[in-house]
């Protein structure tokens, strides 16, 4: 019986940048056929990879003092004869395993293009390796317990904008109270009427997603806290539209094919935007390499870029499409 090619993927700890190399998995099936996958990551992003083709383990890597945690994954990959090493990472664990090859991220890897493509070119990829999100049938069904007793409790049924008002850095996050400021703006707007505001985000997120779900009223589904991120991507791929500030849920619904618009102050838009052709942002500072607080970002200015996000991408609306 012919032997599976070996391959440790070594990924990140972050849930946005998981997803952004996600497309890697692929990318070894190619590569390798038929080969079994081990990947290590940060507990968060874990979920994502459960029913990844390939994926036969997974192993967390949660920090320990003194990278202690480093040391945890050497003592548990050590014994395996590797075919290939993939470490996005860059560490030096990638340099202390036997593999027939290695790909190790490098700061050299950096040229100025977006994250997906860098990816792309650290794997020696043909086409661009498009993130991808790996749903199974428990996420969905964590989903819809989540979201149908709301809709049938009194939201009901209609199309539903998915809003990640998430906090976890200060510079990257909108503040809380223009995402209630602009759920008032949509619901006035005929062209969302009968649409639903779903907040999405974890345990930590209830204070930012407070006035969007007081501004929301009976039209919103709360779907903060609620589960893992595998479910809060089953929850945002029943979204007709995503928006969010720069984040991990910005770019799985992304990868998911929502038409997802990001929002950004002080980060490089250009190169950690959502990838994707239903894809927009909205920064700041419009002007590559210049930046502003994403407090200079008005609640005119998202709610017209959301707009023009539902204009491109009227798969969504009530009734026919155009």
């Amino acid at each position: 019986m012919t032997r599976a090619p070996q391959v440790l993927f070594v990924t990140s700890n972050r849930i946005g940048d998981c997803v952004i190399s996600s497309g890697v998995i692929r990318e070894i099936g190619r590569q390798l056929p038929g080969a079994a996958i081990t990947v290590a990551c940060g507990r968060p992003p874990a979920p994502f990879f459960r029913a990844a083709p390939g994926v036969e383990r997974i192993i967390i890597l949660d920090k320990k003092p003194m990278s202690g945690h480093w040391y945890d994954l050497w003592r548990q990959v050590r014994g395996t004869r590797w075919d290939l090493v993939i470490d996005i990472r860059g560490s030096a664990l990638a340099w202390l395993v036997h593999t027939r090859r290695r790909v190790v991220y490098t700061r050299q890897w950096e040229t100025g293009v977006s994250k997906v493509e860098m990816v792309t070119r650290l794997m020696g990829a043909d086409a661009p390796l498009h993130p991808e999100i790996f749903l199974d049938e428990t996420a969905r069904r964590e989903a819809a317990a989540v979201i149908d007793p709301q809709l049938a409790a009194g939201a009901g049924p209609g199309p539903i904008i998915a809003l990640a008002p998430i906090a976890h850095q200060p510079g990257k996050s909108w503040p809380a109270d223009r995402w209630g400021q602009l759920v008032e703006r949509l619901k006035a707007d005929p062209r969302f009427d009968g649409w639903r505001f779903m907040p999405v985000g974890g345990p930590g997120d209830r204070p930012p997603a407070t006035p969007a779900l007081e501004a929301a009223g009976e039209r919103g589904i709360d779907c903060v806290g609620k589960g893992d991120i595998l479910c809060s991507a089953a929850v945002i791929d029943r979204a007709a539209l995503f928006v969010g500030n720069d984040s991990g849920l910005m770019h799985v619904a992304a990868a998911l094919g929502r038409p997802t618009l990001g929002l950004f102050g002080p980060t490089q838009w250009w190169l950690y935007g959502p990838w994707g052709p239903k894809t927009a942002t909205v920064a700041s500072n419009e002007t590559r390499g210049q930046f502003a607080p994403i407090e200079d970002l008005t609640v005119d200015r998202v709610f017209s870029a959301v707009v023009d996000l539902y204009e491109a991408w009227p798969e969504g609306r009530p009734g026919p499409t155009p």
